[in-house]
């Protein structure tokens, strides 16, 4: 069996998509869909920069989405295979989750630019700048990361925001706490606390405007049938109800990214290939979680052409 996976942010640089698309047409009617519906030029963005504004939670989310699914393209229109005949499920981190969804016919590509900048701007509104923040804690599993988050919390948020791997846990909330843990973190035999460089404390209760925001989008846009299931971030269990799909989305921007969870579940349902899309995060987490699992990470032409050799 196999999964078909999508990375969520931090997997911006700028560059990204620029070869792809002067190499396939394809990929470059995805750029062009995306800005067309955001009515802004975030191709540019994403090819020429300047960081800073790849970089704001509003452009990074839909790039992030449109450089995955220009890799899916490219595969399906020039490589002539179908996500649905060759995988048996999909999964995303976060952002990610959007992106599958698209993948897999819930939302249309126009639709999903549009949900993830909104999600984007939501979440960066959610919080002023500066009252929040996110740690990741290496060497951490889940029980170390919670009794440091815990300790750490003294009234107020501090959250697991993301369960990535055995070895890397995100944590999330008001910055004072997080400076707590990151201080903390020799007393509960985790190696490092690294403040992450991002605008906002995702996947924490704090975000819960933001979450509102995306539940009255939802209503309006609604997921429609899943060519296939989905490994849910909130649940790590697969799913493939629209409206079970659009509830989860909303949870999933207070609630926790269980992508440890999300890869164990699908490797006991018999998944034994990943295939990353549009990104080379994922690939080294889903490594670490289990050695067996076959992982493949797509994000270049090159890329494209061996993946299609061997699926």
């Amino acid at each position: 069996m196999r999964a078909f996976v999508f990375p969520g942010q931090g997997s911006q640089k700028v560059g990204m998509g620029a070869d792809l698309a002067a190499a396939s047409p394809a990929a470059r009617e995805v750029f062009q869909e995306v800005d067309d519906a955001l009515g802004q030029k975030l191709f540019a963005v994403m090819s020429d920069g300047p960081e800073d504004a790849l970089t704001l939670t509003e452009n990074a989310q839909p790039a992030i989405m449109a450089n995955a699914i220009a890799v899916l393209r490219v595969l399906e229109k020039e490589g002539g295979i179908s996500l649905s005949d060759k995988g048996d499920c999909v999964a995303g981190h976060s952002l990610g989750e959007y992106t599958a969804l698209c993948a897999v016919g819930a939302f249309s590509l126009a639709d999903t630019a549009r949900l993830l900048k909104l999600r984007g701007q939501a979440m960066q509104a959610a919080v002023p700048v500066g009252v929040g923040a996110m740690a990741a804690l290496l060497g951490a599993d889940i029980e170390k990361a919670q009794g440091l988050a815990d300790a750490a919390a003294e009234g107020q948020v501090c959250t697991i925001a993301n369960d990535n791997d055995p070895t890397q846990v995100v944590i999330s909330g008001h910055r004072e706490a997080i400076e707590r843990a990151i201080a903390m973190v020799k007393e509960h035999e985790i190696k490092r606390g690294i403040l992450l460089p991002v605008s906002a404390p995702f996947h924490c209760p704090l975000m819960q405007p933001a979450a509102d925001a995306m539940a009255a989008a939802l209503e309006e846009t609604c997921p429609q049938a899943l060519h296939l299931p989905l490994y849910a971030n909130v649940t790590a269990a697969q799913v493939t109800d629209p409206a079970e799909i659009r509830r989860l989305l909303v949870e999933q921007v207070t609630g926790r990214v269980r992508w440890r969870e999300s890869v164990l579940a699908m490797r006991a349902a018999g998944v034994e290939q990943f295939v990353e899309l549009g990104g080379k995060v994922l690939g080294p987490m889903i490594g670490r979680i289990d050695r067996d699992a076959q992982v493949t990470s797509v994000v270049t032409m090159d890329d494209i052409e061996a993946l299609l050799k061997v699926i």
